[in-house]
């Protein structure tokens, strides 16, 4: 691509950078450091009125356009185009009597739990508060509390969005539905979104924390987990993980350099009640320690201890429909106790149904409402035999647990997508030839092709 003219960007009040600028690297630097991007150009946006002026600029030129917050979803580089930085635009505004939050399109959900938490109120943020709020809730959003509540996006009330063509769009279940639909969902295939408003659940105190076994004790663990998961109420939110962690200083001890099997939980019922549910985990295999306990709101990323700083990682999941013992002793044999020299950091399963598999009030483009367990796994990529190992790893274990797959991914938990066929994985053939009419109509020069993406009908 030429050396694009930036004159019409003069308007622009945040940073207007090339490569050879030297806060450039700063501005394209995201979490997963896996994807270095190297754009034409990088814009800083400090509002609405930047990011119209940008995308009308990138519309005049036929340039393509990728928008990042926090870099948590970037898997794979941008080495071309226009990149869109949001991460200055922050603002959250806490309506209590509605018990909505307006928040901008830079916003972690840190931000939001933040100003809702004095209003004994709670946000629908995954594993990490330290992701961007919007781009979480495009793809549909996987709460800690999801089974309790449902995805993020089934809360949204309103987008604010910008299209391709610069035009902003204000848009609800009733007012332009199918943009409303595809942002639910659908990702950011159609635009950006620079304001949502969405419900906060009234939730102030949950019962969340870790039963911490040793890796060596997984199947007794696992297997309780899975034969367990079924029996439980909706308010039970859980995840098995088997997590192998370096010896880093930047991880707590006693965590540090050593194996572990984990369940992670979030209840949002009693106390009382919480820790009696739990007790078939406790007695299934010998607890090294256990962090489950009462907590505010606020301390929600004790329960799971998402990595804080950024690392180049490559992440993956899978839908499943059924975890039968054969399921178990498959999930075991590839990252269990006996795969010695593992590749793979991270691999989690996650309890779905409940409020999860729900239809939404207003309909959505979210396909995993079928999915009775959700397979992650990541892996850290430290140099090119690292990397090939990481991937020879995450291939054989969706192979080994393919027999009781829905078919379906998430796509913000995808990974790095493929070709089309790839990313289409991410919904079922009826919504993914929705998004693409939609994806016509809204984006017909296909602009908007970074990430997880679709092409135009």
């Amino acid at each position: 691509m030429p050396t694009p003219d930036l004159f019409a960007l003069s308007d622009i009040k945040g940073p207007v950078l090339r490569p050879t600028d030297e806060a450039y690297a700063t501005e394209v630097t995201g979490f997963n450091l896996a994807a270095p991007h190297t754009p034409d150009v990088v814009i800083g946006a400090t509002g609405t009125d930047d990011i119209v002026t940008a995308l009308r600029w990138a519309s005049a030129t036929h340039t393509p356009v990728a928008v990042q917050a926090t870099g948590h979803g970037a898997n794979f580089p941008i080495d071309t185009g226009l990149l869109i930085n949001t991460s200055r635009m922050t603002d959250v505004h806490i309506d209590p009597e509605t018990r909505t939050a307006t928040i901008a399109a830079g916003a972690k959900w840190r931000h939001v739990i933040d100003a809702a938490a004095p209003h004994g109120l709670a946000t629908l943020n995954g594993s990490s508060t330290d992701v961007g709020a919007v781009g979480y809730t495009l793809g549909g959003g996987l709460p800690v509390l999801g089974r309790a509540y449902g995805y993020a996006s089934d809360l949204v009330r309103s987008f604010k969005v910008v299209t391709p063509d610069g035009t902003l769009h204000e848009t609800t279940a009733t007012q332009e539905p199918d943009l409303f639909w595809a942002l639910r969902g659908g990702k950011g295939n159609i635009g950006i979104v620079t304001e949502m408003v969405t419900e906060l659940p009234a939730l102030s105190r949950i019962l969340g924390g870790g039963i911490y076994c040793t890796g060596e004790d997984a199947e007794p663990l696992l297997r309780a987990w899975a034969e367990w998961t079924p029996t439980v109420p909706d308010e039970m939110c859980t995840g098995f993980t088997l997590l192998r962690l370096p010896p880093l200083p930047e991880i707590p001890e006693p965590l540090r350099g050593r194996f572990w099997s984990r369940v992670a939980v979030a209840w949002t019922g009693t106390e009382d009640e919480g820790q009696e549910l739990l007790t078939p985990l406790r007695n299934a295999a010998p607890v090294v320690f256990d962090t489950v306990t009462e907590m505010d709101y606020t301390a929600v990323d004790m329960i799971y201890q998402d990595p804080h700083d950024p690392l180049p990682a490559r992440e993956s999941c899978g839908c499943l429909g059924e975890l039968p013992p054969d399921a178990v002793t498959a999930l075991l044999d590839q990252a269990g106790p006996t795969a010695e020299d593992y590749a793979l950091l991270l691999v989690e399963l996650r309890h779905m149904g409940g409020a999860l598999s729900r239809p939404a009030t207003t309909e959505d483009a979210i396909c995993a409402r079928n999915a009775a367990y959700l397979l992650e796994a990541v892996g850290v990529l430290a140099g090119p035999e690292a990397a090939a190992a990481v991937e020879t790893a995450t291939t054989a274990l969706y192979e080994a647990m393919s027999p009781y797959a829905t078919g379906c991914t998430m796509p913000n938990l995808h990974g790095r997508p493929g070709d089309a066929k790839d990313r289409a994985r991410a919904w079922t053939p009826e919504i993914y030839d929705r998004l693409r009419r939609t994806k016509e109509t809204y984006d017909p020069q296909n602009l908007l092709r970074y990430g997880h993406t679709v092409t135009a009908a």
